[in-house]
């Protein structure tokens, strides 16, 4: 009693010595402590939300002020000084000319390589092979790719046509065609400054101009020749208002022109001249003392610009931060609050949990001196050693977890499908030996007749054992096949699909929706079919596959289904048996005694009685009677789930995820 107390003051006193938020801490610390201290823990969370938001607000008003103030005093004093820049002694009105160059590159660069080509005249020196040409715009390729047909054309062509012409399929790039590509570069054309719109008057069409370049060049270095060719137009970079001019011409028209401005200009030089004007200006120009001086000014401002704009993006950055701090701050006080609330309605709920577990713990006891009772008086009869099953023997060869069994309708053969992507055949009459391994799955074999976990069907005549079919069933995998009437059923995810058997075609019928989860159960009767999932199984007409009455089940996803001459039997996820009768559709019994999810049942009819097998998660298989609705026998043989039941000629087949396969007989 003392130590409970003295650990509860030690947990009070860690509480009262945070200093910062953690969510989590507290609601552990809450959680140890137990429900006395939850409000302890509130009450410091309150302390140090206060604490937080007025540490918050201080930094806003005080800490960001002298930055910002500072940066403000630093921004007014640059904006007081001139636009400096450094004039340099060798610019001349050649320099300025690269200039205007460099400018006019720039943005000619702006357009898209489409539009450029498309508004480049393009003049060949001899006639192109036809084969260079694209069989939709009948032109030279411009941008060649191989489309999905294997055929080649135009990028634009491609993606703005539908079909090929060829041999009309839809048109999908796949991959530039490289080796087109480089043929088209070694065509010789000429200049475009050498080219004029054609005298024909057809837009679009060139021919060469005598006046202009007289060089041919290959295709690839065109704009190598074009940036550097005497005869491309320039304008003149001292004043707009010269007459345009070609490259070759705008050297000598520069020692001419009279509107040269002296390098000064843009600190209030008035200067403009001719070159010779041009360097007696530069000895007496005023500004031209001071280039060291101005040189050192720009250097420094501009260096003051990258500074300053570096100190915003600093500023941007830690607002940025700040911001998204204050927003984790305020989820988890959010999430914080929620989870106390979550505490609250989990000890509520655990409470009425408890209570409940007591009153079935009751009933059980109450039921199970009902059962002993009647058991001393001899209700259920007399002993009968011969319906004992036993274990007969084992199947061993698979190298993965068994997760689905068959029997031939002659009971002869047994089909086990594994993890291990295999389907075995067993010899159950003779050899009791594989007598083939049937290969030729990418993934899990689920259940048989026959799918796996990468949605196929693949279909295997039973006389030869050789795969004669593949089918695509399901986009989801499927979990399990039923036949009946010549018909397949395949169950997946919300669905089931109902295939016509034509001999070695599977042919869809119908598909049959309106599920609410995983169909993991299929069974098939005379007259009709009965699917399992969430909570519900469905009976289906077998003729006109229309939904004839619904059971509704608790218990969770319903993993298995048999059906007797009166009863309808479901094995679910939570561990319960439920069993409606046949006739009247209402649930009579649930069977209780596994600890693990049913995965599988099946019946063994007599004359005398009915009996239904059960195998589940808990490595188990019982027996029950359908005439008293008791356990009679629970088989402890698998070393691990048991996941799938057959039965044959009186014997009991189970496959479990100790890759094996066991034969019962009693």
């Amino acid at each position: 009693m003392l130590r409970g107390v003295f650990q509860k003051a030690q947990l009070l006193n860690h509480i009262n010595q945070l200093n910062y938020i953690n969510p989590e801490l507290l609601i552990q610390t809450f959680l140890n402590c137990g429900y006395e201290l939850k409000n302890a823990a509130k009450s410091k969370f309150r302390q140090l939300r206060e604490r937080s938001r007025s540490t918050r607000k201080k930094t806003l008003v005080e800490g960001d002020q002298p930055c910002v103030s500072a940066l403000f005093r630093c921004k007014l004093s640059l904006s007081l000084q001139p636009p400096i820049s450094t004039p340099r002694r060798s610019d001349s009105a050649i320099s300025i000319r690269s200039l205007h160059s460099e400018s006019n590159m720039s943005l000619r660069s702006t357009f898209s390589l489409h539009e450029e080509e498309e508004d480049t005249p393009q003049v060949f020196a001899e006639q192109p092979s036809v084969k260079l040409c694209c069989q939709l715009c009948c032109s030279v390729f411009k941008d060649p790719v191989i489309t999905t047909c294997g055929h080649t054309f135009c990028r634009r062509c491609a993606l703005t046509s539908e079909k090929c012409p060829v041999d009309n399929s839809k048109l999908t790039v796949v991959v530039n065609n490289i080796a087109v590509a480089e043929q088209i570069g070694e065509l010789f054309i000429h200049c475009k400054y050498g080219c004029q719109p054609a005298a024909s008057g057809k837009p679009g069409a060139f021919e060469v101009d005598p006046l202009g370049c007289p060089f041919t060049i290959k295709l690839s270095t065109r704009k190598d020749h074009e940036v550097s060719c005497d005869y491309r137009p320039v304008r003149c970079p001292n004043n707009p208002n010269c007459p345009p001019l070609l490259t070759m011409n705008l050297e000598a028209h520069l020692k001419e022109c009279e509107h040269i401005k002296c390098p000064h200009s843009k600190y209030g030089c008035t200067f403009i001249g001719n070159q010779d004007t041009y360097e007696t200006h530069l000895e007496v120009c005023k500004f031209e003392g001071l280039k060291e001086f101005l040189q050192q000014t720009d250097d420094r401002f501009h260096e003051m610009q990258v500074t300053l704009a570096q100190k915003d993006q600093d500023i941007s950055f830690l607002r940025s931060m700040l911001g998204k701090l204050s927003e984790k701050l305020d989820q988890l006080e959010k999430n914080l609050e929620l989870k106390f609330d979550v505490l609250d309605e989990n000890q509520s709920k655990l409470s009425e949990d408890l209570m409940e577990f007591r009153r079935d713990a009751s009933m059980l006891n109450d039921e199970l001196s009902h059962i002993n009772a009647r058991l001393n008086m001899g209700i259920l009869g007399s002993y009968d050693p011969q319906q004992i099953f036993k274990c007969k023997g084992t199947f061993v060869g698979h190298q993965g977890p068994v997760w689905c069994l068959c029997v031939y309708s002659t009971g002869d053969l047994l089909f086990s499908g594994s993890s291990d992507k295999s389907i075995k055949v067993w010899d159950t009459c003779t050899t009791y030996k594989c007598q083939k391994t049937l290969e030729g799955h990418d993934g899990i074999v689920l259940c048989a007749s026959n799918a796996d976990v990468l949605v196929l069907l693949q279909v295997w005549d039973i006389q030869t054992l050789q795969k004669v079919n593949t089918i695509r069933a399901h986009d989801n995998p499927v979990c399990t096949l039923v036949s009946s009437h010549n018909m397949l059923f395949s169950g997946s995810l919300k669905a089931i699909k109902v295939w016509d058997i034509v001999g070695t075609e599977l042919k869809l019928k119908k598909e049959l929706t309106g599920l609410n989860h995983w169909v993991r159960a299929l069974v098939a009767s005379q007259n009709h079919l009965y699917s399992g999932s969430y909570q519900t199984i469905k009976i289906w007409d077998i003729r006109s596959l229309e939904c004839v009455h619904v059971l509704q089940t608790s218990g969770g996803s319903v993993y298995s289904i048999a059906v007797t001459n009166h009863h309808i039997v479901c094995g679910t996820y939570e561990n319960l048996i439920h069993v409606w009768d046949i006739e009247s559709k209402e649930q009579v019994r649930t069977l209780t005694g596994h600890v693990g999810t049913v995965y599988a049942l099946a019946v063994i009819s007599t004359p005398d009685q009915t009996k239904v097998f059960s195998a589940s998660y808990d490595r188990s298989l019982r027996v029950w009677s359908m005439d008293n609705m008791i356990c009679t026998q629970t088989l402890l043989r698998h070393q691990g789930s048991v996941t799938a039941l057959a039965v044959s000629r009186g014997r009991l087949f189970s496959g479990a995820v100790d890759s094996t396969v066991k034969v019962w007989t009693c």
